[in-house]
Formats: C-alpha cells, structure tokens, sequence
C-alpha cells in the first residue's frame, strides 16, 4: 500500500503565490494522483526543517514517490531526506528561482509540472555536500552567500525582489581572498555546481553535468565595473564561462579556507558555518528525481 501512496509537501511561503492559489494546486495534484492509481496525501510546511521531518517519515512508511510544492529550499529540505533510498522527489517548482526544476527541464506551469510529477519516471543524479549540508543544485561563497543572505531577510520574495537585493548588495559587497586547495586568491565568489544554474536561467557553469559523477568549480576574479553589463549579458545568455574572469574546473572535491568562518548558501539558502574551512564533494547517484 505505501508504495502506491503519494505525499505532497506543499510550502505556504514559497514564491509569490497565495495560500488560496496552491490549495487549488493541491486539489488538482490530489484528483490527478487518483487517476493515476496512487492514494495521495498533501501536507503543509509550518516550519524550516518541517519538509525534511515529512519526508524522512515518507522513506520509514516505505513511499516511493515524494511531490514538493516549492522553490530551492523546499527542495533541499526534502531531497536530503530521499537521499540513497528508493523514494523519488518529484518537483513542482514554484519558488524564486527554481534552479534544478528549470536545468532539469521540468515544466514551470504548476499543473503541467503537476501531471509530469505524478506521470513521469525516476531516474539517478548525483548531489554535492558541503561540510555535512546536502545541496542538488548550487552551493558558493562570496556573492553567491552574500546575495542569498539579503535576499531572506527581505519580506517579500520573488524575482523582482531578488533583482533589486542583488543589485544593492553589489554596491556594498568586497572581494576577499580565499585559500582553494591550498592556494591563494583573490575571488568575487566561489561556485561549486551540480546543476548548471542558480535559477532564473543565470547559467553559472553551462556545462554542468548532474549525472556524471562531478561538480563544476566556478571561480569568479574581481572585475572592473565596467565589465558587469556583460558579465551579467553572459550569465543569462548561457556562456558566462568564455569570460576570461571565470575559472571553470569539473573536480570530485575542492577544500575551501577562509580567514573566518565562511558564509556560504546551499541551493540558495544562506548558513553560517562554524568552521573557517569548506569541503565540499560530489556524492554519485544519490538522488532519484521524477522528470
């Protein structure tokens, strides 16, 4: 019977939807999981980490399909509870950036992403951690973190507030100088990607691969001012790694030190770390996502 059974993890504060537009989501989920032969439960989050204890109970109860209702966060939270299990996460992107949902290819109209949830099939990706933190698509230090910082403090979500936050926070945001693997340099940020992108079709490391067994380390040198125009034209035009500003490496592992404890984001969501060293690595086909 579990194995039939169908949980849906629905976030209330994902994106710019209201309450009353996902429950009607919920109910066109629950109807089309019916037709198609599972007995499905939807459950709303109440709190950060609420996702994962739902889903950790999903994998106990022997459930084999997962739906999260959500942007990056809901996703992460979820995911590294499906991690090596049988348990499939299927994805209904409607948060922020939906950066997995988006290099995976998956349908950004929740009831078109509904429909390939329920009807699509599982198959492998690999998945990075960094420190004891899972992430599915992106992990960084530097902008990245600072970035994903300012953006949750602000009250109101979405893509324009991202805009606006990203923008402000290049103004008062200072290069500092990191030892990778042992050596020294001076970076604006530090990506490690799995998937391609941060979300939002911003295309950090275009080449990345989430079934090959590697991540892709994007190093980002300070630039002049007058390089950000094209910098960011590159970003969303999918060849940002043909500025001569990005190192762009494939790598199992890469060692991160700072001169502090380092401020990074997991899948776009900030955290203070304890230590002033990241390491951060690929774990090969960890994940099965519905695609």
């Amino acid at each position: 019977m579990a194995q039939t059974t169908l949980l849906a993890i629905v976030n209330p504060l994902s994106g710019t939807a209201s309450v009353h537009k996902k429950q009607q989501w919920i109910e066109f989920l629950l109807k089309i999981a019916v037709n198609a032969g599972f007995t499905p439960e939807a459950r709303f989050t109440t709190h950060p980490g609420h996702a994962t204890e739902l889903a950790t109970d999903a994998v106990r109860q022997g459930i084999r399909r997962v739906v999260i209702i959500g942007g990056d966060g809901t996703m992460n939270e979820t995911a590294r509870a499906l991690l090596n299990t049988q348990t499939a996460l299927g994805i209904v992107p409607v948060g922020s950036g939906n950066g997995l949902a988006r290099h995976l290819k998956l349908p950004l109209n929740p009831k078109k992403a509904i429909e390939r949830a329920i009807q699509g099939r599982p198959v492998v990706i690999d998945s990075g951690r960094i420190n004891e933190h899972a992430f599915f698509c992106t992990t960084g230090i530097g902008f990245d973190a600072y970035v994903a910082r300012e953006f949750a403090r602000q009250p109101i979500r979405g893509l324009p507030t991202y805009i606006r936050t990203t923008y402000r926070a290049f103004w008062n945001y200072q290069p500092a100088t990191y030892e990778i693997d042992g050596q020294p340099q001076s970076l604006f940020s530090l990506t490690v990607a799995n998937a391609g992108q941060f979300g939002n079709n911003a295309w950090i490391a275009p080449q990345a691969n989430v079934a090959d067994g590697l991540l892709d380390v994007c190093l980002l040198k300070p630039f002049p001012r007058s390089a950000v125009g094209l910098l960011v034209w590159r970003l969303f035009n999918k060849n940002l790694d043909q500025s001569n500003y990005l190192t762009l490496r494939p790598a199992r592992s890469v060692v991160v030190k700072g001169t502090e404890p380092l401020l990074i984001h997991v899948d776009g969501e900030p955290l203070l770390l304890d230590t002033d060293t990241a390491t951060v690595q690929v774990v090969p086909s960890s994940l099965l996502v519905i695609r």
